[in-house]
């Protein structure tokens, strides 16, 4: 059988790159350059060219962060990363800053806490607090970090305040930029996961928003709606319009499953309340796509529940379509089939099989054209 699809994204081809420069070929042997490190009083062993931020999580120690994301290049725009690191004056951010050998960081002093809370105290300076009402209220970083952090209110006191108008002209998410932190996680989803590269930051200072060229909605730009924006966006300046008023976040069962439109094999969560799909999130740790998804994938889960889905085999008697068992239809498929086979010959007869099968059905489909029908014509729909 031939693969079923693949994935090679912009963001796979600069993983491969940067991976390639880190890694060393010496006499056909490949090698990974380590350093070590200290991280909060923990001597440990980390590949070189890694951030400082990578070497944490991969010891299990959490550093704070609203604008970075595994899956997109490195930004140090929300500075909430910040660490100290021994020999340093500032305190610069940790996903953005490369471990070197012998490196001494510290992640929570009172020094970085204190800045941390003056960083969240100027992001809430400009963004409603909402909360109560806000359709991200459970899966919003902002939010868990002001709690970590004790941070209820602001000291900086701006007189001018964002006031967008909510943007809904499109059927799959909704933007609302009055809480848009600038992290710019979105953008450069756009530009590496999709390759779209359809939304910048326009104006300049107090004026920055997201938006495509020339500050129009979406819904007039070029965007294919396949929502890896919405699945990086760290507060509830992107939502789904699917989960809108069906509940909180943390009501939800989340039920991992693989998207049945190709066979690319695609991991994503159902999020089930009552025992009803209400919507589908990424999942992060899938292996084949991470947080990527297409918009079929991400939006198109609603024919579950169409009044059109076919629940019972149909048969058409007399020019109209009527139930049947499935013996009856079988039978039926059966007849047809030997009908055919009988008149025309076995190559009369071609199987185009499916990527929602698995390998073991897409097996059998082949093994039944070539064994029973007597015929090589059998192909797949993934192949081209």
């Amino acid at each position: 059988m031939r693969p079923t699809g693949s994935i090679l994204t912009c963001e796979l081809r600069f993983f491969c790159i940067w991976l390639f420069n880190k890694i060393k070929f010496k006499k056909g042997v490949v090698s990974v350059e380590f350093v070590k490190i200290s991280i909060d009083g923990k001597e440990v062993q980390v590949p070189a060219g890694i951030s400082v931020l990578e070497a944490a999580e991969q010891n299990g120690i959490h550093i704070p962060r609203l604008c970075h994301d595994p899956e997109l290049t490195a930004a140090g725009a929300c500075r909430l990363c910040i660490v100290e690191i021994e020999g340093r004056k500032n305190l610069p951010a940790s996903c953005v800053t490369e471990v070197t050998d012998g490196m001494v960081v510290r992640t929570e002093t009172d020094a970085i806490i204190e800045a941390r809370r003056t960083i969240l105290e100027m992001i809430i300076a400009n963004h409603p607090l909402d909360c109560l009402t806000c359709e991200k209220m459970g899966d919003c970083k902002l939010a868990e970090y002001c709690y970590q952090y004790g941070v209820t209110e602001t000291t900086f006191i701006n007189p001018e305040r964002h006031s967008y108008e909510l943007e809904d002209s499109n059927p799959f998410y909704v933007r609302d930029l009055n809480k848009c932190i600038l992290c710019g996680k979105c953008i450069r989803a756009c530009a590496e996961m999709p390759c779209k590269d359809i939304i910048d930051f326009n104006y300049r200072g107090f004026n920055t928003k997201v938006g495509p060229f020339g500050d129009t909605d979406m819904a007039s730009s070029d965007c294919v709606f396949c929502g890896n924006c919405v699945a990086v966006c760290p507060t509830g300046a992107l939502t789904e319009k699917q989960l809108h008023g069906k509940g909180r976040r943390w009501e939800y069962e989340r039920v991992r499953t693989t998207c049945p439109f190709c066979g690319t094999g695609c991991n994503f969560n159902l999020m089930v309340k009552d025992g009803k799909v209400a919507g589908v999130t990424s999942n992060p740790d899938s292996p084949v796509n991470g947080k990527q998804l297409c918009i079929k994938g991400r939006f198109g889960w609603d024919y579950i529940y169409s009044d059109k889905r076919l629940k019972t085999p149909l048969v058409k008697k007399d020019g109209e379509f009527v139930p049947v068992s499935w013996d009856e239809a079988y039978d039926t498929i059966a007849k047809g089939f030997n009908e055919i086979k009988e008149k025309y010959g076995g190559n009369a007869f071609a199987s185009l099989s499916s990527a929602r099968c698995t390998n073991e059905e897409n097996y059998l489909v082949q093994k039944f054209t070539r064994a029973v029908m007597g015929t090589n014509s059998v192909d797949h729909c993934a192949r081209t």
